[in-house]
This record gives structure tokens, sequence and C-alpha cells, in this order.
């Protein structure tokens, strides 16, 4: 199976809401991030996909590594998806939906239940912003 490497930001606000985006075309809800360039680092990499797709400023410092997780893709059948996640910690005034994203949403656990999601986002991600104990 083919892989696919992204960046992916797991981003939660004050209230314990976690932001996921949808893409023009596709029916999935995902943390924000992408593809790299060439000679980019995964944190370069989800820097500037997120000053691209939401016009968010951050820097290499404000992101905390969470790891690297592997899931089926969700718009690519019968690839994987590698992604190196990262928390960041951002002000949500300043989001702008823009480049190839069609929305964003900020979403609770309860939310999550009935929104199609990427399986990164169920398996991996998602578990990380909201631990058992804190649902």
């Amino acid at each position: 199976m083919p892989d696919i490497h992204v960046s992916a930001a797991v981003i939660v606000d004050d209230e314990g809401r976690v932001l996921v985006v949808r893409k023009h075309g596709t029916t999935r809800f995902m943390q924000p991030g992408g593809k790299p360039e060439p000679g980019e680092t995964p944190a370069q990499t989800l820097i500037r996909e997120l000053q691209e797709e939401l016009g968010l400023e951050l820097l290499e410092t404000q992101l905390r590594p969470l790891g690297r997780f592997v899931s089926a893709a969700a718009n690519e059948p019968g690839h994987r998806v590698v992604a190196d996640a990262f928390a960041a910690s951002i002000d949500p005034a300043g989001l702008r939906v823009q480049a190839e994203l069609a929305e964003l949403r900020w979403i609770t656990p309860a939310e999550a239940e009935t929104l199609p999601l990427a399986p990164l986002s169920v398996e991996h991600l998602l578990p990380l912003a909201w631990p058992a104990g804190a649902r």
C-alpha cells in the first residue's frame, strides 16, 4: 500500500474543542496540515500548510511533537497516510478558510461521533486531544 507523508496539527481551544477541516471536493473532516515540499522538515511543512490553509502564523517553537502515526488515507483509496503530528495553541479569532479548504469546525467529542472523519483523526489524533478520562 503506497504511503502519503503529511504533517498534521492537533489544535484544542480553551473549551476543549478540536479544530478539524474539510477540503473542497471531499466529505471527511481531518486535522489541518498537508504534504511536504522538497527539503521541508515535518514542522516546516505544518507551519507552511497552516499559513496557506488558515492564515496562521506559527513558529517552530510553538509546535509540540506528538509522534508519527499511520492510518488508511481518507481521500486516496488504497493508500496509507503517515503523519507527523504536532500540538499547537492558537488564537481562534484569526482563522480563515482559504486555499483548498472548504470548511473548518471546532468539534466536541459528542460531535465527533456523528461527523464523517478521516481514519487518522478517529484512530490516533482525536484520542490524543481527548484522553479517555477527559471525555
